[in-house]
């Protein structure tokens, strides 16, 4: 009677233990698998904005730290259509006119093919209920001139809400001990660059 009960106990607590040790590797799978996707989806959206900004300093000679204004210069804006003519003494094709034919809005000539593209929610973090990126510009002193600098940034814990928050405290605390910024950026405000740090 004992050993049937000492067996009962430790079948029991061998399902008990497999569970926690299928679990303690399937939980940072599956969390690489989930930050992955947020990834991709949060990138898509900093590229928008600095593609925005990039835009944005080639007319005004400046980045903007408002996203307001931002999606104002986004809806309002206009540019030239361009549309580019052989010269007719060229018999090779290797001189053009560009001739102005009109003028397209910035929004649609940028997000024209995403479908249901909203400027209002460009800057939404996606995944985090309404929070938003963090958007600065400034100048910044290279080689004796003054350069336009921006940066548009987000916390990992703020778009990786809902997952396992030991893992996100681990990784920030790895991606800390390395002098990196913990979660995803464009731009620099310390440098002049354009680039993500996923880059």
């Amino acid at each position: 009677m004992k050993s049937s009960i000492l067996r009962i106990i430790l079948a029991v607590v061998i399902v008990i233990l497999g569970y926690f040790i299928y679990t303690s590797i399937e939980e940072p799978i599956k969390f690489k698998l989930e930050l992955q996707r947020r990834n991709e989806v949060v990138i898509a959206k900093l590229i928008d904005i600095r593609t925005s900004e990039i835009l944005f300093k080639q007319i005004y000679n400046r980045y903007t730290g408002s996203f307001d204004t931002l999606v104002e210069f986004l809806k309002k804006g206009k540019i030239p259509k361009v549309m580019m003519v052989a010269k007719p003494q060229d018999t090779k094709f290797l001189k053009y006119n560009n001739d102005a034919i009109g003028f397209i809005s910035i929004a649609d000539s940028l997000f024209g093919k995403k479908k249901d593209y909203n400027l209002e929610d460009i800057a939404l973090v996606p995944f985090s209920s309404g929070a938003k990126f963090l958007l600065a510009s400034g100048r910044v002193n290279k080689d004796g001139v003054s350069v336009a600098v921006f940066e548009a940034s987000t916390p990992y814990e703020v778009y990786l809400k809902g997952i396992d928050n030991d893992l996100i405290t681990k990784m920030v605390k790895d991606v800390k001990a390395k002098n990196k910024f913990p979660g995803l950026r464009v731009g620099s405000l310390n440098e002049a660059s354009t680039a993500g740090n996923w880059e």
